[in-house]
């Protein structure tokens, strides 16, 4: 797996992304629908920061040092999503701030990718040719199983 792949691929259960829309309306099966979607983005968004911050950056910065101020705002960025996270994980999908701050994430996140991939990401692609993205999509998906699971323990939130 090439590191673009693992690190810039939009996710199909991501509200609102191409072929998904989360569920709409009230009640407990919409809740429980909504929690688990919630859910599932936590651990997948908190998996994905860690690993772009332990490998992906370091790694972008060395092969094109360049990149420097576009990953340190990255980070930046993270810091603010990790914290949205955490309020997420804890927070009632009944309550009425359940979809407008999951609006608001996901808005944040499609932010963030689409300035990556159109930015600064093609610079570090040409950097480090294809045998480096590949190597280096194979250590962020093994990565994935040492991932914390817990938003705030992410690098980034702490600072």
């Amino acid at each position: 797996m090439r590191a673009f792949v693992c690190a810039g691929s939009w996710p199909q259960w991501v509200p609102g992304s191409p072929g998904r829309h989360g569920p709409s309306g009230k009640g407990d099966g919409a809740h429980a629908e909504k929690r688990k979607i919630a859910d599932q983005v936590i651990e997948e968004l908190t998996t994905h920061t860690w690993i772009e911050e332990k490998i992906f950056y370091p790694a972008a910065r060395e092969a094109d040092p360049d990149t420097k101020d576009d990953v340190l705002e990255s980070v930046e960025k993270h810091h603010v999503v990790l914290w949205m996270l955490s309020e997420l994980k804890d927070l009632d999908p009944a309550d009425e701030r359940f979809d407008a701050k999951m609006t608001v994430l996901m808005e944040n996140v499609r932010h963030h990718v689409e300035e990556e991939e159109n930015e600064w990401f093609p610079d570090v692609r040409k950097a480090m040719g294809r045998n480096r993205l590949t190597e280096l999509g194979e250590q962020m998906e093994a990565a994935k199983k040492k991932a914390p699971g817990e938003p705030l323990a992410v690098p980034s939130a702490d600072q």
